[in-house]
């Protein structure tokens, strides 16, 4: 599932071409994906302006001149392209929205896990997706106070607690195993042992690694595609994730790269120099 860096780089991709521009049609090509599509979403969304791109966790959120906003979430296996001409629409094309600037953006979903849904902009913190997100972690307001506070007295796995939406917004699997291996933390230590100091530190290896991930366009494993079609480039940056019994990069470690599951996922670490 894309995560954080792969959702904004899309978003990045998506502003120039629907920023200030009209929705000249929106073709709305089956009833829903993961969920229904909100009713008469193609004339709510047809003749409107797109005041301006957001993104909140791993939604894309598009303000229109209507007064709702546009939510968008890619799910497994989600795509939003741009094209320049009006080809026959491909088989898991599902939304295509002609822009009056001339791009054509169109929400690909083989998996149809994905979502669209309209809210009112107003009320858009109040909406089912959204209203108990944790704070975005490339905000001001996720700092080491902050985590550490939500730390205190936690009995959950560090890998875990940062995977809390609830904690914070839009850390996913792979992000995490990095930014765990960067500050030298294991994946298995309970979030209310951690000392201020490691949660000090933590908290800017979180934002190097989603902008470092950003910088390369996302990662691309199996569906995740920018917007222009190509493949994000971050998984040739990968220190742990997904390189089970390869020897770990940092230069002064003689471990290997172990996994296991955890709540459900694998986990990547080294289980030399994450103690």
């Amino acid at each position: 599932m894309p995560e954080l860096p792969e959702v904004e780089t899309v978003r990045r991709g998506l502003e120039p071409v629907m920023t200030g521009f009209v929705i000249d049609h929106a073709d709305i090509r089956r009833a829903d994906l993961r969920w229904p599509f909100p009713d008469n979403m193609s004339a709510r969304l047809t003749g409107k302006s797109v005041l301006g791109l957001r993104r909140r966790s791993k939604y894309i959120l598009a303000d229109l001149d209507s007064g709702e906003t546009l939510i968008i979430h890619l799910g497994m296996s989600g795509r939003m392209l741009i094209e320049t001409s009006q080809t026959a629409p491909e088989k898991h094309d599902h939304v295509i929205l002609d822009m009056s600037g001339g791009a054509r953006i169109i929400f690909n979903d083989a998996r149809r896990f994905g979502m669209m849904d309209l809210c009112s902009s107003d009320s858009l913190d109040q909406h089912k997706m959204l209203a108990n997100l944790g704070p975005e972690p490339l905000g001001n307001s996720f700092d080491a106070a902050y985590l550490f506070e939500r730390f205190q007295s936690r009995k959950m796995p560090i890998k875990s607690a940062l995977l809390d939406q609830r904690i914070v917004a839009g850390l996913g699997n792979i992000y995490v195993c990095e930014t765990l291996w960067r500050a030298k933390v294991s994946p298995q230590t309970p979030a209310g042992q951690l000392s201020e100091k490691t949660v000090s530190e933590l908290v800017p290896i979180v934002r190097t690694v989603l902008e470092d991930a950003i910088k390369a366009g996302g990662s691309s494993l199996k569906d995740y595609r920018q917007t222009n079609g190509e493949l994000g480039y971050f998984q040739h940056s990968f220190a742990v994730y997904g390189r089970e019994n390869e020897p770990c990069k940092r230069p002064d470690c003689k471990g290997e790269i172990q996994r296991f599951a955890q709540s459900g996922r694998s986990t990547f670490h080294c289980l030399t120099c994450q103690q």
